[in-house]
């Protein structure tokens, strides 16, 4: 009896221990398809690209069971090209975030490199195409370079009350003398209830550069986005407006002259987005459809408009299918490109077909 006793104790002990051990998750994407890109000062181009409608990904996640409603968490996540086999991001292992942090009642806080509030409402509440493909918000939208991610970040989640929740993002440039040259802040409000999905986010960064005790003083950037979608069963809608002003508020997906322009294209200090947009599920397809202005308000009154529509086919809860085609129209030398999820496009106009598995 006691030997049984004994044992009953012994494996007691064992599942306590059990329990407080991490637990860790590898998971990944693998996206890949043909892209057709026409209208650039290099005429068309056929290739195989990787991460078309969701960047191609490894990553690492993790969790921890502290105790009384606290747990610690961390994520490790490096992006490839699928066609090469190569990485990203030359140098760099987690190139895509690479975070730790901690997680109770109170929200979840977070220090590392992480995506940016602004980059979360674009991609999750404001984009059918979800930031990918050729129809990609990304291609008009200002979320090139740190409006997508930053490093030195922490981030704070609230939990959600009511429907609503809050999201609060510092990010430290680090540069010598200074503590706020080269800073970024971000911040979310978001509303969900039923079928109605809100977010309002905004960007600040400080754009200064220091050099020991010498500052060079520049144009604070700013984004505001506000951004709904709503489910009617039949269709979901999409729409977001945007307000973008500063140094770097609009920075160009593609700042290569792609189209040849006697003057190289200018990025915006003072622009607004709008977007439109739709997906409607049928079986185990869904078509995408949106429309997107870019409204330059500058002395160069760089427009541009983009029209896109795409077909997503499920083959499996991790397998699908997808094609897509987006045309933009740049006004007065304006020289965006039709890109995807992982390349900025060469041209005004592209095509892609392919294929995309998680794991």
């Amino acid at each position: 009896m006691k030997k049984t006793l004994t044992a009953i104790a012994i494996l007691g002990a064992f599942s306590g221990l059990a329990q407080a051990q991490s637990s860790v998750t590898i998971y990944g994407i693998v996206d890949a398809g043909i892209v057709r890109e026409s209208g650039g000062v290099n005429g068309s181009a056929t290739n195989i690209s990787s991460g078309v409608g969701s960047a191609s990904r490894l990553g690492f996640r993790g969790t921890e069971d502290l105790g009384n409603g606290v747990s610690a968490l961390f994520l490790l996540e490096t992006g490839y090209r699928l066609d090469t086999g190569a990485s990203d991001v030359a140098g760099s292992i987690f190139n895509r975030q690479a975070y730790v942090g901690l997680k109770g009642a109170a929200g979840t806080l977070t220090l590392g490199r992480q995506y940016t509030p602004y980059y979360n409402a674009v991609s999750q509440v404001a984009d059918p195409f979800m930031a990918g493909y050729a129809g990609s918000a990304k291609n008009l939208l200002p979320t090139a370079g740190v409006n997508t991610r930053t490093s030195n970040a922490v981030v704070y989640v609230s939990p959600v009350v009511n429907g609503f929740s809050g999201e609060l993002s510092y990010s430290l440039a680090e540069q010598g003398g200074n503590s706020i040259a080269g800073r970024q802040i971000g911040a979310a409000l978001s509303f969900g209830a039923g079928k109605l999905n809100a977010r309002l986010a905004h960007n600040h960064r400080n754009n200064d550069l220091a050099v020991g005790a010498i500052v060079q003083d520049r144009q604070i950037g700013r984004n505001t986005l506000l951004a709904a979608n709503y489910d009617f069963g039949v269709a979901k809608a999409y729409a977001a407006y945007g307000i973008n002003e500063g140094l770097n508020s609009s920075p160009l997906p593609n700042a290569s002259n792609p189209f040849g322009r006697a003057l190289a294209p200018v990025a915006s200090l003072d622009s607004r987005d709008m977007l439109i947009g739709a997906q409607v599920p049928f079986g185990a397809n869904a078509l995408i459809a949106s429309f997107i202005r870019k409204d330059d308000r500058s002395a160069f009154n760089q427009d541009a408009d983009q029209w896109a529509v795409g077909l997503t086919r499920a083959l499996s809860k991790r397998t699908s299918l997808y094609t897509s085609y987006g045309k933009i129209k740049n006004k007065n030398g304006a020289s965006y490109t039709v890109g995807n999820n992982s390349d900025v496009g060469s041209g005004d106009t592209a095509y892609n077909a392919g294929i995309r598995h998680t794991f």
